[in-house]
C-alpha cells in the first residue's frame, strides 16, 4: 500500500460490505437521474393539450417542487437523520421511493405528482446523511478517499446512463403506450431500482446502528449568511463565487426549459434524453481533458474562460433550431461547465485558508442550492409570459419561444458573470490572453520581457529548487549540477540562507532555536537581506559569465513560508523581494511536493526553528508553494516528491533540457569560425 493512502480500486470493492452500498448507491443514483428525466416528461404530456404556457409552468412546477425540500428541511434531515438506525432508516427510505413512484404513472395527475415528488425528496433528505456517515464505517481508513471517489464516480457517472437508458425506454414505450403513457415505463422502472436498493441494504449488516452524539446543522440560509461574511475577502474567492454561481444559475436555466424546448425542436422524449445526456458527456470531457490539454495556462484565467465559453455555446443553442447541432453544442457546453466547475474547486482546494475552507464549500453549496431554486422558480414563468412566437424574416419563418428567450438571457448572464470572475481572478494582467492561449495550446508559456518581471535570460541560467521539509531539494540540486558537469556546463551551487558571509550569520539568526522572539516580519526583512546579499554577490556574476546557477531555495520560499506559513501579506513580501532582488526570477523553479508529514517524517528529530513548526505550519506552506504553481505554471516544474528518487531525476532533466544554452561557449566559435575541435582529456 501506498504511503498516501490510496489504494487500488479493485482493494476498495474487494470489501464485501462496501461492495454491497456501492451496488445500491448506483441503483439510487440512477433512480434520482432517471426520476428527474420521467417525471418532467410525464408532467409535459399531461399538459400536452393545456398550450405552451401550461406546459412551461408544469415541467418547472416539477423541477421547483424537486429543490424546495433540501433547502427548507435539508439541515433538519441532516441533524435528525442520524438518531435513527442507519440501515433501517435507508432501507425505509428506499421502500418509501419505490411505492411513491410506483404511484405516480398509476394515479397519473399533475396534483399527486406534484406531491408524491415532493415527498420523494423528504425521504431522500433522510437516506444521504445515512449513507455518507455509513461509508467511513465500512473501509479502513486509508482507503476512505478511494471510497469516497467511487460514491462520487457513480453519483455522477450514472447521470449519461440513466439519461441513455431513459431515451431507450422512450423508444420502447412508443410502441406499446400512447403519448400520455410514455414516461410510464421509465418511471416503473425507476421505483424497481430502489427495491433493489432497499433489498440489497437490508442484507447489508455491518452499518452501525447511528452516530455517537447529535450535532446541530445550520439552515440553508443561515450558512449563507455567516459564509457572505468572509467570501468577499479576497478578489480570487469574489471571483470563485461569481462564476461558479453564474454557471448554475445558467445550467438552472437550460434544466428548467429543457423539456419545453426539445418538444418546440420537434423531439420526443429520446431526443430529451439524448440532450439531458449529452450535458454531463461534455462535464466528463471537460474535467478530464480542459486543464490537461490547457496545462500551461493560468488555472485563473481558464476558470473564468470556462464561464465564458458556456455563455458563447448557449447563445448558439438558442439561435439555431437545429435538434442535431443542440445536441452536439450542449456536449460543448457541458466541457465548458466541467472546466470551470474542476479549476474552480481545485483553486478553493488550493488558494483558500484550512480555517476558511470548509465554510466557503458549505456556503458555495448552499447558495447553489439557493440560486438554483429562483432560477427554477422564475424560468418556467418567464418562458411561458414570453410565450411562443414566429418571426418573418426575409420569407423564412423563425420561430421564438420563450425557451429561446431564456436561454438567451441565461447566456448574458453567465458571460457578465464569466467576465467578472475572469477580472477579479486575473493573475497575468498586461499578458495578451491570445497569445497566452495559443502558447498553452502549443506547450509553449509566452513568456513576456519586462522589467517587473524580468527572467534571468542573458548568457547563463538561474534554476531554483524549492519545497518543503524533508522534500528532498539539497540532493536533486546536487544531483542536476552533477549531471549538468558532466555535459560541460559552468554550474554554480548555492543555497538560502547563507551562501555569503553575512548570510552564513543572518542563517544562524533565523534557524537558531533560541531565536524565539523573532517577529514575523523581522523574519521576512532578515531572509530578503540575505537574498539581497546573495543576488549581488554570487547569482548576477555567475549569470553575466553565463553560467548555470542552480539555488537551493530562492523567493518563492519566503512567500510560501512567511506570507503562508507566517500568515504575513504575500504581495507586500512580493514586493520587498522584488527591491532586494532588482527584478531577478529565475527560469524555472523546480518545486517538489511532498506531504507535510511525509516530509517531516523522513528527519529522525526537527534540526532547527523552522522544522519545529507545528505540521499546520508546514501544510499551509506546502499549499503555498502550490499556489504560486498554479499561478505561474510556465516557470514551475511540479514534481511528486514521494516518487523513486531516480524518477524524480528523470523529470528534473527532462525539463532542464529545454532551457538549456549551447554548452559551447560563443566566443570559441567567434574566434575559430567553425567548430571547435574536441580532443580527449
Amino acid at each position: 500500500m501506498s504511503r498516501t493512502g490510496v489504494a487500488e480500486p479493485r482493494g476498495v470493492l474487494s470489501i464485501r460490505s462496501f461492495r454491497r452500498l456501492w451496488i445500491a448507491l448506483s441503483l439510487s443514483s440512477l433512480g434520482d437521474w432517471l426520476s428527474i428525466l420521467a417525471l418532467t416528461a410525464l408532467a409535459s404530456s399531461i399538459t400536452t393539450g393545456s398550450g405552451y404556457q401550461a406546459q412551461s409552468y408544469a415541467v418547472g412546477g416539477v423541477l421547483i417542487v424537486k429543490m424546495l425540500p433540501a433547502v427548507i428541511l435539508g439541515p433538519l434531515a441532516g441533524a435528525v437523520a442520524d438518531r435513527f438506525d442507519r440501515r433501517m432508516t435507508m432501507v425505509i427510505a428506499d421502500v418509501l421511493r419505490f411505492a411513491l413512484f410506483l404511484s405516480i404513472p398509476l394515479v397519473g395527475r399533475l396534483d399527486w405528482l406534484f406531491i408524491a415528488t415532493f415527498l420523494i425528496e423528504c425521504v431522500t433528505l433522510f437516506w444521504i446523511p445515512a449513507k455518507e456517515a455509513t461509508v467511513p464505517n465500512l473501509v479502513p481508513r486509508d482507503q476512505l478517499e478511494r471510497a469516497n471517489q467511487f460514491s462520487l464516480l457513480t453519483t455522477y457517472g450514472s447521470a449519461p446512463v440513466a439519461a441513455a437508458l431513459f431515451s431507450v425506454l422512450a423508444l420502447v414505450s412508443r410502441a406499446f403506450f400512447d403519448q400520455s403513457q410514455q414516461a410510464d415505463l421509465a418511471l416503473y422502472i425507476n421505483a424497481v431500482t430502489f427495491l433493489i436498493s432497499a433489498i440489497t441494504i437490508f442484507t447489508l449488516r455491518d452499518i452501525p446502528s447511528r452516530g455517537a452524539e447529535h450535532v446541530s446543522v445550520p439552515s440553508v440560509l443561515k450558512q449563507i449568511g455567516e459564509g457572505w461574511k468572509f467570501a468577499g475577502s479576497t478578489p480570487l474567492v469574489r471571483g470563485l463565487i461569481v462564476g461558479i454561481v453564474g454557471a448554475f444559475a445558467a445550467g438552472g436555466a437550460v434544466i428548467g426549459i429543457a423539456k419545453v424546448y426539445v418538444e418546440a425542436l420537434k423531439g420526443g422524449d429520446a431526443a430529451y434524453g439524448a440532450v439531458f445526456g449529452a450535458v454531463f458527456l461534455g462535464m466528463a470531457f471537460g474535467m478530464f481533458l480542459g486543464p490537461r490539454m490547457l496545462r500551461d495556462l493560468s488555472r485563473r484565467r481558464l476558470f473564468g474562460l470556462a464561464i465564458i465559453g458556456a455563455g458563447l455555446t448557449l447563445i448558439l443553442i438558442a439561435l439555431i433550431p437545429n435538434l442535431v447541432v443542440v445536441v452536439f453544442l450542449t456536449t460543448l457546453l457541458g466541457a465548458c461547465a466541467g472546466v470551470g466547475w474542476v479549476t474552480g474547486y481545485t483553486l478553493i482546494g488550493l488558494e483558500v485558508e484550512d480555517d476558511l475552507r470548509g465554510r466557503t464549500f458549505a456556503f458555495l453549496q448552499s447558495l447553489v442550492r439557493v440560486v438554483l431554486l429562483l432560477v427554477l422558480a422564475v424560468v418556467p414563468l418567464l418562458a411561458g409570459v414570453i410565450g411562443a412566437h414566429r418571426l418573418e424574416l426575409a420569407e423564412v419563418t423563425y420561430r421564438f419561444d420563450g425557451t429561446n428567450a431564456v436561454l438567451l438571457i441565461a447566456a448574458v448572464v453567465a458571460m457578465i458573470f464569466g467576465v467578472f470572475a475572469y477580472r477579479q481572478m486575473d493573475d497575468r494582467r498586461g499578458i495578451p490572453l491570445v497569445r497566452d492561449v495559443i502558447g498553452a495550446l502549443r506547450g509553449v508559456p509566452y513568456i513576456p520581457e519586462s522589467e517587473e518581471h524580468r527572467p534571468a535570460t542573458g548568457r547563463g541560467v538561474l534554476i531554483a529548487f524549492e519545497g518543503g521539509e524533508g522534500a528532498g531539494k539539497t540532493t536533486q540540486a546536487r544531483l542536476a549540477a552533477i549531471w549538468l558537469r558532466d555535459h560541460g556546463y559552468d554550474v554554480v551551487t548555492t543555497q538560502e540562507p547563507g551562501a555569503t558571509k553575512i548570510g552564513m550569520r543572518l542563517r544562524a539568526i533565523l534557524l537558531d532555536k533560541e531565536s524565539t522572539g523573532l517577529s514575523s516580519r523581522a523574519e521576512t526583512l532578515l531572509y530578503a537581506a540575505d537574498r539581497a546579499d546573495h543576488v549581488a554577490t554570487v547569482i548576477e556574476p555567475a549569470l553575466r559569465r553565463g553560467a548555470i546557477i542552480i539555488t537551493d531555495r530562492y523567493v518563492d520560499s519566503t512567500l510560501a513560508y512567511q506570507g503562508y506559513g507566517r500568515k504575513l501579506p504575500a504581495d507586500e513580501i512580493a514586493k520587498i523581494n522584488t527591491w532586494a532582488t532588482g527584478g531577478l526570477v529565475p527560469d524555472l523553479t523546480i518545486l517538489l511536493d511532498v506531504p507535510s508529514d511525509v516530509g517531516l517524517g523522513r528527519f529522525a528529530s526537527p534540526a532547527d526553528r523552522i522544522e519545529s513548526e507545528p505540521q499546520e505550519f508546514h501544510e499551509r506552506v506546502r499549499r503555498g508553494f502550490r499556489v504560486l504553481a498554479e499561478a505561474e505554471p510556465q516557470r514551475y516544474l511540479v514534481v511528486d516528491a514521494r516518487q523513486p528518487q531516480a524518477e524524480i531525476t528523470r523529470q528534473i532533466q527532462d525539463r532542464v533540457r529545454e532551457i538549456l544554452p549551447d554548452p559551447i561557449p560563443q566566443g570559441t566559435e567567434d574566434i575559430t569560425s567553425t567548430f571547435p575541435a574536441i580532443t580527449d582529456a
